[in-house]
């Protein structure tokens, strides 16, 4: 190989990793990658473990709603502490509070007094605990990095992380399900709490700029969801975002039904799909780690979004493994591709002191969604057949991609006047430097000086 070609493809990598060079960040990767092993791992074996006790499917579809269904009432509480109070302190309890409950699970599955009613309980907990951390976490990001213009490639590389995690953590699963059992795998992922623990311990952080005042709390959350709404861009995306996670995204806890009763499998079928699924994603994550710019981010989520419904219909109608896992590894890409260029676009748009009501509104969008769409995929798959279900959710979901992109000249229109003002666009800052002298920002916050107030409600 010539000398050019290795250092073309050393600084391909470079670019890819850039966030990583910023301490803090590399410190929560390293942890929060052991820890997204166990995660997965438990998601598999709680699965597993229900259909196992159940033989319901429905029954999966409620597990589904209790684990992510707390987030929805709680994520913009969350959003609104994260703007106000230590996002690194938050984020340690939210951890915390994950370790014993995957302990506490694990230990009454070894015991032998493991029932659903249990489950439910500790999954709504684990629940709770989600709808605090994910946001909270998502605007922590800008702190561990720093600086705004490494923050999609930390985006992408965080959810690089968390789908190569969901790569490895369900093939481990799969086989570790077979051999010692669920409780064993369940209490394997509350012990890898431990090292995203010593990642957070470890990072050294200066005081970030919080919120003035006091104003009540449903005060604030409305301002957030008014700022959401009044800006159509960050309206129109978390509007995709959470209807393909009402509609699409829930599928996957039909996977051990599609595992068991229509591939004639077992547990290891089961990792192997989550694997392909993972995969497929952890390969989005990374096509959009080496990215340069958010420019062209709205086209590729049309495409991705229609990628994703598109292969869920088509997985809908597999009978083979060997058929099932491709088209896994296309839907876990296109659903990737999809929520990271959406989280990317609403980081790079939102002012610094609303990104955590913000981002609440899209942990209530991506998971506040998908426990209502986890129980009506579930009742639909008891009924009419997973594959059935399947079908009608990635349809839907490709019928939303559409209609989004026939809003996309619009929405650019507005955001491209915003990524000049920023600088990603420089061609035409100088086009609209005048308009910017003459126009008044009109936030419900005086003191915002956020970029991109020419166009920001």
């Amino acid at each position: 190989m010539s000398p050019e070609l290795v250092s073309d493809s050393t600084s391909r990598v470079r670019l890819a990793l850039r966030a990583l060079r910023h301490r803090n960040f590399r410190l929560f990767t390293m942890g929060q990658s052991l820890s997204l092993v166990g995660t997965w791992m438990q998601q598999v074996a709680v699965g597993w473990l229900v259909y196992r006790l159940t033989g319901s499917a429905f029954l999966l579809g409620v597990v589904g709603f209790v684990s992510l269904g707390p987030g929805f009432v709680l994520a913009p509480f969350a959003g609104e502490l994260a703007d106000r109070y230590s996002r690194h302190r938050i984020v340690i309890i939210t951890q915390i509070v994950m370790m014993v409950q995957a302990l506490l699970l694990g230990a009454l599955v070894l015991t032998d007094h493991i029932t659903v009613g249990w489950i439910l309980v500790l999954m709504g907990v684990l629940g709770a605990a989600s709808g605090f951390d994910i946001p909270v976490r998502q605007s922590f990001l800008i702190e561990m990095v720093g600086d705004r213009d490494d923050l999609p490639n930390a985006i992408a590389l965080n959810s690089s992380i968390f789908n190569a995690a969901r790569l490895v953590g369900p093939a481990i699963a799969g086989f570790a399900i077979a051999a010692v059992g669920e409780g064993w795998v369940i209490v394997a992922n509350g012990v890898s709490y431990v090292f995203v623990l010593w990642g957070l311990f470890s990072m050294r952080l200066a005081p970030g700029k919080r919120l003035r005042g006091r104003g009540a709390v449903l005060r604030r959350v409305q301002e957030g969801f008014q700022y959401a709404y009044r800006f159509q861009p960050i309206r129109t995306i978390l509007s995709l975002v959470a209807f393909m996670s009402l509609v699409a995204v829930p599928f996957s806890i039909l996977l051990p039904v599609v595992a068991t009763d229509v591939l004639g499998g077992g547990p290891r079928t089961l990792g192997l799909l989550m694997a392909a699924m993972g995969l497929g994603a952890l390969a989005g994550a990374l096509f959009l780690a080496s990215r340069t710019t958010v420019v062209g981010l709205g086209r590729l989520i049309v495409i991705s979004a229609t990628l994703f419904g598109t292969s869920l219909v088509l997985f809908s109608f597999a009978r083979s493994t060997v058929v099932a896992l491709p088209l896994l590894a296309l839907a876990g890409f296109g659903m990737m591709t999809q929520m990271a260029s959406s989280n990317t676009v609403l980081q790079t748009l939102v002012d610094d002191d609303k990104r955590g009501r913000v981002m609440s509104l899209y942990t209530m969008a991506f998971s506040g969604t998908a426990p209502f769409g986890s129980l009506f995929i579930g009742w639909m798959a008891a009924r009419m057949g997973a594959p059935f279900a399947i079908a009608v959710g990635g349809g839907l979901g490709v019928c939303a991609a559409l209609l989004f992109g026939s809003q996309l000249p619009v929405l650019r229109g507005i955001v491209r006047p915003i990524y000049a003002q920023m600088g990603i666009l420089p061609e035409f800052a100088r086009g609209i430097q005048a308009a910017t002298h003459h126009a008044t920002p009109d936030s419900d916050e005086p003191d915002d000086e956020g970029p991109g107030e020419l166009h920001r409600p």
